[in-house]
């Protein structure tokens, strides 16, 4: 039961960061800032950007389809796959937002953000750190 709610939760996180994608790549400009040290910015094109970006997520959310009920037997183990896959859907959501918001023109703080894309790296570490122990607690196999 909370495999199949966790396939809808990804299903709409892989919606989401697909749609978030598609708005931020239509806002950027022909030349994206990536990366600034001091006063050096480095810059990288707004194709390149995105068409890593899409090859990135469709990799990543291809992993749950890899690992099948043939392939990969036990349901605990596809249910904490598909929750560290929602975890990166997130991660993207904010990482694509924030480049979007930093190649905007408006006036931004960015040191107000800083907790949420760390939060999300979080989420993600807490997750991928959640099946050795439950597989510990549980005695369970793979």
């Amino acid at each position: 039961m909370i495999l199949k709610i966790f396939k809808a939760v990804w299903f709409l996180s892989m919606l989401a960061a697909l749609a978030n994608l598609l708005y931020v790549y239509a806002g950027l400009p022909e030349e994206v800032a990536v990366y600034e040290d001091g006063q050096d910015v480095y810059y990288a094109a707004r194709e390149g950007l995105f068409y890593a970006a899409m090859m990135t997520l469709a990799v990543l959310n291809v992993l749950v389809y890899l690992f099948s009920k043939k392939l990969t037997p036990s349901e605990n183990f596809r249910t904490w796959l598909h929750g560290l896959v929602i975890t990166f859907n997130i991660f993207f959501v904010i990482g694509f937002s924030f480049v979007g918001l930093y190649n905007s023109s408006e006036k931004f703080d960015f040191s107000r953000i800083g907790w949420v894309i760390y939060s999300s790296v979080g989420l993600i570490l807490v997750w991928m750190a959640g099946w050795p122990i439950v597989r510990l607690l549980r005695r369970d196999t793979i």
